[in-house]
């Protein structure tokens, strides 16, 4: 260091705290700043080490109490999705337990390319005390800690066992997390005796920076090559997904689709890109999605993928696009991404892709067809007439189906309304069935369907958003898992609502259990029998109490007519607010659409009981028809 750099003596962890309130992102003019907040639950691992350096400076950097560290990771990606990937929060854990909770929530965030920054602590660098409390012992490395479990669910990892090496490792950290492609989970593991000491810090170090988030533009040659294969298509299909978001790309996007008229599919994250009522909107697609998008897929020539991953649930497994022939153009910023399927990859940013390709093919007047325009105009009629159906309720002082539960909530929902929600049935009736009214309102979390995600989530986006009415939609399952940010909700007076639905088991998976010859096995809370089996009477669970124990206010419904009420009570209030409704119970039908199109989970190959042998044939025949595209 050289004599006329000004420098400032601060701890590690002081000089870390510091250093993340001075990071700002910008695009398209706007500025924000990148890490919001520090949520922590602190141990001997971080709380002499960033605990004391948040109390330092906490004019600095805001902080959230958590009580569960994966609940901690899951309301900063909840933040992070509402901010469009241009800010999040960070986390800290102490070693041991709280490292390795992370683990699940850094699986998440990464699988959906959505950006936090994990801070675990970590045994101590000088080896002055071996084993500590917490510590794992491995006798072939002296290097490795529980916090290598976060390595392979990590965009990037680095371990700070000097001072200096902080510098490099969060510049390196700012750019993951900021990057629109590499963007997921980001570790500094900080073992906790080099947090605590100190050090002569540039201060350049501190300086304001901004991180410019980039909008690529596609390549001149594989722009023209996508309009060629645009213009050569007879039935088109537009595949969108969560990438359209992250780029608040939706106007463009209905632009796109006005001026050509080609249709509309979304995944679970791109739900939302249209509104539901948008004349080229046809719905979800894939194994949740509409009869109509599904169908279309089936006849699709040239399916176009904007910002989506082509999971199993959105190609059927592949059995879903059928057409002889058919084509992929893929409009991604990750390259990755852009060649899948064996397609024509268009590698830009969703929302400068889509206004190159408009622009270009109104060079060419180019549109689909006035029949192909009318046919899938009164498929979506019919679907929204079968999704009337489903909600309606012609008795309304009877016990409520799932259904007609999300009708009651879509009756009251407006703009201002986010709904959030990750596993179970739930996500299959939404996505087929919700009738999403603005470009954020669908808050799904289906990459890695994280059962626990929806109440922290929930939290995380009213932090981002507190003007919005935010709703977490929980099953009992699910609630079970990860119920406890409920009482940070409640300290910290964020009035998030919570719609509970009880159907006294996993209702999803026993329905997947009988599909496939596991008879619903071990899928029902329910007493045992005589033959030792969960088929006995459903527990006398009381979760309504159980939330109510946790401080928040609790509305019970019994009936279609009592749950509108609770539910516009619940709308209006401005304190965490739950609405409680028992649906039917695991061993019966939920009542919406039957699935789509399908999905390959496979089933035993082998086996006397007569389910699973019929169960087999069936999946035979599904099987012969998947094709990989090449």
């Amino acid at each position: 260091m050289t004599a006329q750099t000004s420098t400032t003596r601060l701890t590690v962890a002081q000089a870390l705290v510091r250093f993340l309130a001075a990071q700002y992102t910008e695009r398209d003019g706007v500025r924000q700043r990148l890490i919001g907040a520090t949520w922590g639950i602190f141990g001997h691992g971080n709380v002499a080490g960033l605990g004391q350096a948040l109390v330092e400076y906490g004019d600095d950097m805001p902080f959230h109490q958590g009580r569960n560290e994966q609940s901690m990771v899951h309301a900063a990606v909840g933040y992070a999705r509402q901010s469009n990937r241009l800010s999040t929060h960070a986390v800290t854990t102490s070693i041991g337990p709280g490292a390795t909770n992370l683990v699940t929530g850094a699986a998440l965030a990464t699988v959906n390319h959505l950006p936090v920054l994990l801070l675990p602590g970590d045994i101590f660098a000088t080896r002055v005390a071996d084993p500590v409390l917490q510590q794992l012992e491995v006798p072939y490395a002296g290097d490795v800690s529980v916090n290598d479990t976060l390595r392979p669910v990590s965009r990037y990892f680095d371990r700070v066992t000097r001072p200096e090496a902080l510098i490099p490792a969060a510049l390196q950290a700012m750019r993951v997390l900021t990057d629109p492609v590499e963007t997921g989970a980001v570790t500094l593991a900080l073992p906790q005796d080099v947090q605590a000491e100190a050090y002569d810090w540039p201060d350049e170090f501190f300086a304001e920076r901004t991180w410019a988030v980039r909008r690529p533009g596609a390549d001149p040659t594989e722009l023209a090559e996508a309009v060629r294969a645009i213009r050569a298509a007879r039935r088109p299909l537009i595949v969108a997904g969560g990438g359209v978001h992250h780029s608040r790309a939706e106007e463009a996007l209905a632009e796109f689709a006005e001026a050509t008229g080609i249709p509309v599919a979304s995944t679970q994250a791109g739900k939302g890109s249209l509104r539901y009522d948008h004349p080229q909107d046809v719905g979800g697609v894939g194994h949740t999605g509409t009869a109509t998008a599904d169908e279309l897929a089936r006849t699709a020539d040239l399916v176009i993928g904007v910002g989506t991953r082509y999971t199993d649930f959105t190609t059927a497994s592949n059995t879903l696009f059928a057409a002889e022939g058919v084509r992929f153009l893929n409009l991604n910023i990750a390259p990755y991404d852009g060649h899948k399927l064996a397609g024509l990859p268009l590698v830009a940013d969703a929302r400068s892709g889509l206004g190159e390709l408009t622009a270009a093919l109104q060079t060419h007047g180019h549109r689909v067809t006035d029949a192909y325009v009318t046919e899938y105009s009164e498929d979506k009629e019919r679907w929204e007439q079968r999704v009337d159906a489903c909600y309606e309720a012609e008795e309304p002082d009877v016990r409520p189906t799932q259904p007609q539960v999300l009708g009651a909530l879509d009756a009251l929902a407006d703009e201002s309304d986010v709904i959030i929600n990750a596993a179970g049935s739930l996500p299959g009736d939404l996505h087929k069935m919700w009738r999403a009214r603005s470009r954020d309102q669908y808050h799904l979390e289906y990459g890695y369907s994280c059962m626990g995600y929806e109440i922290p989530a929930a939290i995380g986006v009213k932090l981002a958003a507190p003007e919005r009415n935010v709703w977490a939609l929980v099953g009992d399952g699910t609630y079970l898992m990860m119920p406890t940010e409920i009482v940070t909700a409640v300290q910290e007076g964020i009035a998030i609502k919570l719609l509970l639905v009880q159907n006294h088991g996993y209702a999803s998976i026993g329905g997947l259990s009988e599909s496939v010859g596991g008879e619903r096995f071990g899928t029902a809370y329910r007493y045992t029998s005589d033959d030792g089996t969960f088929t006995g009477a459903p527990l006398p669970v009381d979760l309504a109490a159980n939330v109510a124990s946790l401080g928040m206010r609790v509305l019970r419904a019994k009936t279609v007519r009592e749950l509108r009420e609770a539910l516009a009570e619940a709308r209006r209030a401005d304190t965490p607010t739950c609405v409680y409704v028992e649906t039917e119970t695991a061993d019966t039908v939920s009542g919406p659409p039957p699935a789509q199109a399908w999905w390959d989970v496979p089933v035993a190959e082998t086996a006397t009981r007569p389910s699973a042998v019929k169960a087999r044939e069936l999946y035979e025949r599904h099987v012969s028809t998947r094709r990989r595209h090449l």
